[in-house]
């Protein structure tokens, strides 16, 4: 759900009415001592009580490792959630009724919030509905399904409050309609009954199947997947997208092992239900599991804010359609990855096997040992590249080598490249010493004609950088000042995956994104004085007087304004045929240095480069030219 901006007195009620001892209790045992309250921290590994709750001043501090703050932020820390967000949920619990910045969104805002309680009832109570008939004798299949076949435990099965759908077409529907009167309507948004194709009524979407509840991070029932128990297909059915569920956004099991992912500093991503909810019984409690078809950057953003090192572990079935979900999952994230901003590490069973096999045979230190053991996610690529082929083919080779270019050709830290180089070069050797020397260095000048740094200084020309300064300042100016076009602006720069390159740019640019980020702040919002707090929140004084004039606005600066999406076309456009060009002479230069006797393969590579280039430079040109159709189909905004 997309939370409007709060008006300021529903903040203040909120924040009046909250007891910070009430709300820290929910979370950690707290004994009274003198006029506050103690406890262990929730924010480290506290061995002794040094964590203090304070009623009269309505803050929490530890004094060892220095977290501190009120009800606000101490919720915001825990469970990483935005300020508007924890600003909601207190509202719900302490009865203060939610009032909308903009009158008009008050009362659309108020109809949707009344909506999702009401199917969060409806989803809680069909849980405990399920929960029953898992207990009784029509769910006997299922109960021993879990216990005997799955091996789980009576507390797991609490724990996922697993369930059993009846088989008959209208049960759920019979006591949820009929007997607890929910709308019909209401009990179709949640997911859990379809209208027949006659329109004669409605039949319930789960029938004889194991049901699997699945949480938000608040721990609420926001959808099901449900296991079917005999040869019907498909064989597992989740609830559609609904107001609560987007399966994109999800990540089973999160709210369950979000402090064991903090504890351990470690995620695992696995591909099913069972084999979270199986290494959940065996005690490896940060597993989550993907809702969609692969592991999306969203799910990936989510589960850095519970660890430190950013180490996520994927472990998907080592079978066909295990390793194409790995591929995917791998190619979602490996713009993060080569970055840094991830450490990403691959796991692949032996025999075949899924984590939930691996355990029914073998213990958990066996399974705990391949997460120690477990790649890098190139490590795991290269050997994927070099899997089932065999390099004395030629066209296995080319093969081989191609793909290794590829991956090596990203990696912007040159002490990592050599190193992946050299290991590279000695398996495809296979035990050859001159040939790997040999090797080595065509692989070297393969990746460096297939690397390119968007930063780098070496190919830029007086003129380059003349225009990006004029390009990327106009950018920042115009999002600074119109908050109208700021998601247009962000939206550009990813569609292009552009950066900021000037490092003054850069600097401002962050802290935009890090108050968008880090304070909950709806920057779209015009009411939102970015200029004051971008001046407010200015690093030093130095970067401060190269970004300055971008705080102001003259005469010609109005002009641009008044055409903004003008001037984003042409100021993106403009940044990318900069990078091309750049591009451009790097491949230019090494095609003339390349020996066409000894490399014509490597001389018609860069050749084909330059052709590239050459047409998306054309391209771009014709992107920055604005002509009268532009001027007349473009909307004017008066400064």
């Amino acid at each position: 759900m997309e939370i409007p901006r709060l008006h300021p007195e529903t903040i203040e009620q909120v924040k009046q009415r909250v007891d910070i001892v009430d709300v820290v209790s929910e979370h950690v045992v707290l004994r009274k001592q003198g006029k506050d309250f103690t406890g262990l921290c929730p924010f480290h590994d506290d061995k002794s009580p040094s964590f203090t709750v304070s009623p009269s001043k309505q803050f929490y501090y530890c004094f060892s490792c220095g977290a501190g703050g009120n009800a606000f932020k101490f919720l915001m820390e825990l469970g990483k959630r935005s300020f508007s967000d924890v600003v909601l949920d207190l509202a719900r619990r302490y009865q203060v009724t939610v009032e909308t910045l903009k009158p008009e969104e008050r009362q659309a805002f108020q109809r949707q919030l009344t909506q999702r309680e009401q199917l969060y009832e409806v989803l809680a109570l069909t849980t405990r509905f399920y929960a029953h008939a898992l207990n009784q004798p029509t769910g006997q299949a299922a109960l021993t399904y879990v216990t005997t076949q799955r091996g789980l435990s009576t507390a797991t099965i609490q724990q996922f409050q697993l369930g059993y759908a009846p088989s008959g077409w209208e049960t759920l529907y019979g006591y949820l309609v009929e007997q607890k009167h929910f709308p019909v309507a209401l009990v179709e948004q949640a997911g859990l009954i379809v209208p027949r194709k006659n329109g004669g009524g409605y039949y319930d979407r789960f029938r004889d199947r194991l049901m699997i509840p699945i949480h938000d991070l608040q721990g609420r029932v926001i959808g099901f997947g449900g296991r079917s128990l005999g040869d019907e297909k498909p064989k597992y059915l989740n609830s559609p997208d609904t107001e609560l569920f987007d399966k994109g956004k999800i990540l089973f099991g999160l709210d369950k092992a979000r402090a064991a992912i903090a504890k351990q500093d470690q995620a695992v991503v696995v591909e099913g239900y069972f084999d979270v909810i199986a290494l959940h019984n065996a005690g490896i409690t940060q597993a989550v599991a993907a809702m969609g078809t692969a592991l999306n950057g969203v799910q990936v953003k989510q589960l850095l804010r519970y660890t430190e090192s950013n180490q996520i572990i994927l472990n998907f079935d080592a079978d066909r359609a295990g390793q194409q979900a790995t591929e995917r999952a791998v190619g979602e994230v490996e713009t993060m990855a080569y970055r840094g901003d991830v450490q990403l590490r691959v796991v692949t069973i032996p025999a075949g096997k899924d984590p939930d096999e691996f355990l029914q045979t073998q213990t958990p230190a066996a399974y705990q040992a391949l997460l120690d053991q477990a790649p890098l996610w190139l490590d795991w690529q290269i050997d994927q590249a070099i899997a089932d082929r065999d390099p004395r083919q030629a066209d296995d080779f080319q093969t081989i080598t191609q793909a290794i270019v590829k991956l090596l050709g990203n990696l912007p830290n040159a002490t990592l490249r050599t190193h992946y180089l050299h290991r590279c070069a000695e398996r495809l050797s296979q035990g050859d010493s001159r040939l790997m020397v040999q090797l080595e260095t065509d692989l070297r000048q393969q990746v460096r004609g297939e690397r390119w740094h968007g930063r780098s200084q070496k190919w830029q020309t007086l003129r380059d950088r003349t225009l990006l300064e004029q390009a990327e300042a106009q950018l920042i100016r115009l999002y600074i000042h119109k908050a109208h076009h700021r998601l247009e602006i962000e939206t550009a720069l990813e569609d292009r995956d552009l950066e900021f390159s000037l490092s003054h740019h850069r600097i401002l640019w962050r802290q935009i994104m890090e108050l968008k980020e880090h304070s909950g702040i709806d920057l779209s919002d015009a009411s939102i004085d970015l200029l004051r707090l971008l001046e407010e929140t200015a690093t030093t004084d130095t970067i401060l007087s190269h970004v300055y004039g971008l705080f102001q606005l003259d005469e010609i600066n109005q002009l641009d304004t008044c055409r903004g999406s003008l001037v984003i076309q042409a100021a993106i456009a403009a940044m990318e045929k900069i990078m091309c060009e750049k591009r451009r002479r790097h491949f230019l230069d090494l095609l003339k240095s390349t020996d066409w006797a000894t490399a014509p393969d490597l001389g018609r590579l860069y050749q084909q480069k330059l052709q590239v280039e050459d047409e998306r430079i054309r391209q771009l040109e014709a992107e920055r030219q604005v002509d009268f159709a532009d001027l007349v189909n473009t909307p004017f905004f008066a400064p």
